[in-house]
């Protein structure tokens, strides 16, 4: 399973973030829009998956396929991307070390630990738990 650490590269193309905006996947920009994307979702009862990650990361890039298909398998949860290098300061708020890193939160809490790493079955597995929950 991959992490990235640290920037590799400055000057790559930011354009696998793209797949994301054709799928259930929301980018959060800046505090502001994520207060607003974790109020809606308390408003609406769901679960929100927070990704964070950045678009240099070769594990991220690897994530971001899978991710927008379990946008579109579960549509019960909020799924959103926050890219550690645009939102550094408030990334750093959530300890994060490495990317992706994914919490999962409910009414803006954590309720399940955070996974760090490119790990596929363990994200579905964390996301079916989540649903199962809920029934």
């Amino acid at each position: 399973m991959g992490n990235c650490f640290r920037k590799e590269y400055a000057d790559e193309d930011d354009s696998d973030y793209k797949i994301f905006m054709e799928k259930n996947v929301q980018f959060v920009k800046d505090q502001k829009v994520w207060e607003e994307k974790i109020s809606e979702a308390r408003r609406e009862g769901k679960t929100v998956v927070a990704n964070f990650s950045a678009s240099w990361c070769g594990p991220c890039r690897v994530m971001a396929p899978y991710y927008s298909e379990l946008s579109e398998m579960y549509p019960s949860l909020v799924f959103l991307v926050i890219d550690v290098d645009e939102m550094n300061e408030f990334s750093s708020t959530w300890d994060i070390h490495a990317t992706p890193t994914f919490f999962f939160l409910k009414d803006g809490v954590q309720v399940a630990d955070k996974l760090v790493g490119a790990n596929k079955p363990e994200l579905l597995t964390r996301i079916t738990s989540l649903v199962d929950s809920r029934t």
